[in-house]
């Protein structure tokens, strides 16, 4: 039953229709407050993400005010009555709404009534980290409409706090873990001339796509299946909008000039990124898949950043390599 006394504090409220480059102005704005911590919800992402798979829904991408001032951002899509975040699990490790601090249950009251009237009867959002506004705040809004909520486990994911060495660093691993990292580097520096390269600008990053791609496929079958031609058009659309703001790192690691090994990541507000990797098999006996990750993750140590997020599964590697679980969830929430 709807909360007579929610509907009228949300009539304060104004929803606007928003387009990827209006919300993208308010990114690049820094007189709005907005809180855009989630990578996966950069304007250039959801707009990419969109362009590429959202042929099947309706957008609903829309934004709450007060007067002048910008309350949040609504990234949805709609299937039939149901709404869910603009992305999908298999590519978007998290996703939430783009609220400013402070106003988190404003925003979710004006947006759940607004649903509502828009005839969605359940919004499925995943997958949440546990600092997520939707994890800390829309229970509260949903319960007071008298709506049904229920949260469950949707996966983990796995981060690490950075030190300021490198030493540091291994201190940190286990010790078994500590001694065949140095001994897999000093493998490897044995057994041929060792390049580890980072492809960041537009240009370079066109030349040296078809390379990750290639690597990508190689390393497991699985991922030969993933990658299908959709998804290298999206993988392509992806790397291109993030080179432009300048958060994208694509670094290969070169083996006497031959590529052995890549990783795909996104620098961002501190954190660097692990989105994707792959390697060559033939090189598979010197452990080029795991050393391109470890190298990864020395080269952020030296350019002080300050968190390395594995992300999403449960890979043994992300143990091993000093990363902690983050449990992730998943909110639907009935609106009648």
């Amino acid at each position: 039953m709807r909360n007579n006394s929610l509907r009228a504090v949300s009539k304060r409220y104004n929803i606007t229709e928003e387009t990827f480059e209006s919300i993208s102005s308010y990114w690049l704005d820094p007189q709005y407050p907005l809180k855009w911590d989630c990578f996966f919800v950069l304007p250039g992402w959801l707009k990419v993400w969109w362009q590429e798979f959202g042929a099947d829904s309706s957008l609903y991408l829309h934004s709450v005010r007060q007067g002048d001032d910008l309350i949040g951002i609504a990234p949805l899509l709609v299937n039939g009555g149901s709404a869910s975040f603009i992305g999908s699990p298999d590519v978007c490790d998290y996703l939430d709404f783009v609220v400013t601090p402070g106003r988190e249950q404003d925003f979710f009251d004006s947006l759940l009534d607004n649903l509502d009237q828009q005839g969605i009867t359940r919004l499925d959002l995943r997958t949440l980290r546990p600092d997520s506004t939707v994890s800390n705040y829309i229970e509260d809004a949903a319960r007071n409409r008298g709506c049904e909520v229920s949260f469950h486990p949707d996966g983990v994911s796995f981060e690490l706090d950075l030190p300021s060495t490198w030493e540091e660093y291994l201190q940190i691993l286990k010790g078994k873990h500590r001694h065949e990292t140095r001994r897999k580097l000093r493998r490897l520096h044995e057994a041929a001339d060792i390049n580890y390269r980072v492809f960041e600008e537009v240009d370079e990053v066109k030349g040296i796509m078809g390379t990750f791609l290639e690597l990508f496929r190689e390393s497991r079958e699985d991922k030969t299946v993933f990658m299908s031609t959709r998804m290298e058009s999206f993988f392509n659309s992806l790397a291109l909008a993030m080179a432009e703001i300048k958060v994208l790192r694509l670094c290969i690691l070169e083996l006497d000039a031959q590529p052995a090994a890549t990783v795909l990541c996104f620098d961002y507000n501190g954190t660097l990124y692990l989105y994707n990797s792959g390697y060559d098999p033939l090189f598979s006996s010197l452990g080029v898949g795991l050393l391109c990750k470890i190298l990864s993750i020395k080269d952020s140590i030296q350019r002080g950043i300050k968190r390395y997020d594995f992300l999403k599964g449960e890979e043994t590697y992300k143990y091993r390599l000093g990363g902690q679980e983050v449990p992730l969830s998943r909110c639907e929430i009935l609106l009648t």
